[in-house]
């Protein structure tokens, strides 16, 4: 899939560095827009919890529950975490279907991963009202969910890039829910007219994006990639 998976042209999203207060966050992108902090929070201890042979080591024989990779989400299938790593982290094949792709990302166990998840670091901005719940992924190449909402929330890429798209809750993104994001990019995304493109940008180790409530989203990783989101339920 080499060159199929590219960043993209020029980021749409705004950018906010360890300066942002909480009160300019809440003002102008709590409830409005996405941002892109950067050096807001330190994670390079969970980082280095994270790489393969450390994963391998404290989970590898635990199992894992893996969901279909399309907006619905239809199927879920266990299997030890290290199978997984093993024999379905690997590229996207572009011609699959978003139901016979499956993806790790959510329906942690938090006993058993609690340890590590107590590890990281999560951006101190809370929406008012609202409780965090962590959601960790490991994802191939090419893989990634398509157009789906729900409530606001952070996701911060660990390691590897993943390339957003976005559009606000009034605008719904045309697209098939079974259609992975890969051939969305491939089919859909260079007929649309320039009013019609979503915001965009890639987030590496290191970035946190922050969406906001009901905002439309589709994810893409370009490379072998390990995230967790922060949902505010």
């Amino acid at each position: 899939l080499a060159g199929t998976v590219p960043e993209e042209e020029r980021c749409t999203v705004e950018r906010a560095d360890a300066s942002l207060t909480y009160s300019l966050f809440m003002q102008r992108f709590a409830f409005s827009r996405p941002v892109i902090l950067r050096g807001v929070t330190d994670n390079s201890a969970f980082r280095a919890l994270c790489t393969r042979e450390k994963l391998l080591a404290a989970f590898g024989a635990r199992p894992v529950r893996l969901s279909t990779a399309n907006t619905y989400s239809y199927r879920k299938v266990d299997m030890p975490f290290r199978e997984y790593v093993e024999q379905l982290l690997k590229p996207q094949d572009p011609a699959q279907l978003g139901s016979d792709t499956l993806y790790f990302f959510g329906d942690n166990n938090f006993t058993e991963w609690g340890p590590l998840f107590q590890q990281y670091v999560p951006p101190a901005f809370r929406i008012p009202g609202t409780s965090p719940a962590y959601s960790f992924g490991i994802a191939g190449s090419g893989s990634g969910v398509p157009f789906h909402w729900h409530g606001p929330g952070y996701s911060e890429v660990i390691f590897g890039r993943k390339r957003w798209f976005l559009y606000p809750p009034d605008k719904t993104p045309h697209f098939h829910p079974n259609e992975t994001t890969l051939a969305w990019l491939h089919h859909t995304y260079p007929a649309l007219p320039p009013a019609e493109r979503p915001l965009e940008c890639t987030v590496r180790p290191g970035e946190v994006l922050y969406f906001p409530d009901r905002w439309w989203h589709a994810t893409l990783n370009l490379d072998t990639s390990v995230f967790i989101s922060t949902f505010l339920g």
